[in-house]
């Protein structure tokens, strides 16, 4: 199949060449990754590419791909040392004459090994701001890739700290698709507002991601708290998402005397449900490699209050939200208050992020990049100048 151009990206020197692509991502839980990893998938084959999926049948990103048609074979991956696991993919990838193998999380990144010399090209993605400090990690991404992906230049600043050349490195940022995340119409906003209960002119901050200690939602219920004994206002806040700290922040919130004030709302399958109700959106997190939901919030046009650490920080910057010091409640209440107190401000914001996402953060533009990177990794390897797995 022949394809154009403008579908096949024109990119690499090879602009109407059709590449076979597998993307590999095992994890269980749906979350920001995998958004990203299906809304690519979605991008590669709609501009004519055949772009496959290798994941855990029991997962979330599974179950999505495919009810959006999207090709999707059963990989499940216990642990990175999971030999079975490894033999299956080797034998799988012997069969499809796959120009790229893609691995999207470190789980599916520890099976490279298997999959060389199965494909033209190996190519993993690095999400996490931190630095991979295991050695089997670190050989990972020295030898048994031929490219790594930084969504951020906080995570590629990690990879070099850990070694890895900053010529096997290429940022390209998350990206979310903007005509689906915009600012609501009238009648969008007072039934995302009706669903949550919320009353006219109440004002509603959200978060939405990961359960998980990286996250800092124990920071924004302090904010809660420390805003809550002041009692100058009635906001509520929703926090969308799962993950393994879920009861004991409920049980957080209950000893902060937040009950009626902070809602756990769930994992959502849409998370506009939230978004469109929002006044403002919080993401307090720790460490952060760069963050859909801070992609989706900013698309839909709310004002952001942000930890200033790894690719959030660089997405809210001039202008385009408060930024805090991570991990400092006393800052996140105090932009919080400030953003409570002024619709103006709310306003403005909101315009400045929806317009940095749009020319920053739009699925397309990732796309693009990726299938660059990808042209360019199957050309120079047929050249030779990739340097070969475990070399």
């Amino acid at each position: 199949m022949s394809v154009s151009k403008s579908q096949a990206g024109g990119t690499g020197g090879e602009p109407d060449r059709r590449l076979r692509i597998v993307g590999i991502d095992p994890e269980l839980r749906f979350a920001g990754g995998e958004v990203q990893v299906l809304s690519l998938t979605r991008e590669l084959i709609r501009r004519g590419h055949q772009a496959e999926l290798l994941c855990d049948p029991r997962g979330g990103l599974f179950r999505s791909a495919r009810e959006a048609g999207i090709t999707c074979h059963p990989l499940a991956i216990r642990n990175s040392i999971d030999i079975r696991a490894g033999l299956q993919l080797r034998r799988f990838l012997a069969g499809g004459d796959y120009d790229v193998v893609h691995f999207h999380t470190s789980r599916a990144h520890s099976m490279a090994p298997y999959a060389h010399g199965r494909a033209s090209c190996a190519v993993v993605t690095r999400r996490m701001d931190y630095r991979p400090n295991r050695l089997f990690a670190r050989w990972l991404y020295h030898r048994a890739v031929d490219r790594v992906v930084a969504i951020s230049p906080g995570v590629a600043q990690s990879l070099i700290a850990a070694g890895v050349a900053r010529s096997r490195i290429t940022i390209i940022p998350s990206g979310i698709d903007p005509d689906r995340f915009r600012p609501p119409t009238a009648a969008e906003r007072q039934a995302a507002r009706n669903k949550l209960g919320l009353a006219s002119g109440q004002i509603a901050i959200g978060a939405a991601g990961a359960l998980e200690p990286r996250k800092g939602h124990r920071v924004l219920l302090q904010a809660m708290a420390a805003m809550q004994a002041e009692r100058d206002h009635e906001a509520r806040c929703f926090i969308a998402g799962e993950g393994t700290l879920g009861q004991t922040l409920i049980d957080e919130a209950a000893r902060l005397h937040l009950d009626g004030i902070v809602h756990f709302i769930g994992q959502l399958k849409d998370t506009r449900e939230l978004l469109w109700a929002l006044d403002i959106f919080a993401m307090p997190s720790l460490k952060e490699g760069l963050g859909v939901a801070i992609l989706e919030a900013m698309g839909c046009g709310l004002a952001i209050a942000a930890s200033n650490v790894g690719g959030a920080g660089d997405a809210i910057a001039n202008g385009c939200g408060l930024a805090i010091e991570p991990g400092n409640a006393a800052a996140l209440a105090a932009a919080l208050r400030k953003l409570i107190g002024s619709s103006e401000q709310r306003l403005a914001l909101g315009e400045a992020a929806r317009r940095g996402v749009i020319d920053r953060f739009t699925i397309a533009a990732s796309t693009a990049a990726t299938l660059k990177l990808y042209f360019n990794c199957v050309k120079d390897r047929r050249r030779g100048s990739v340097s070969a797995c475990g070399a």
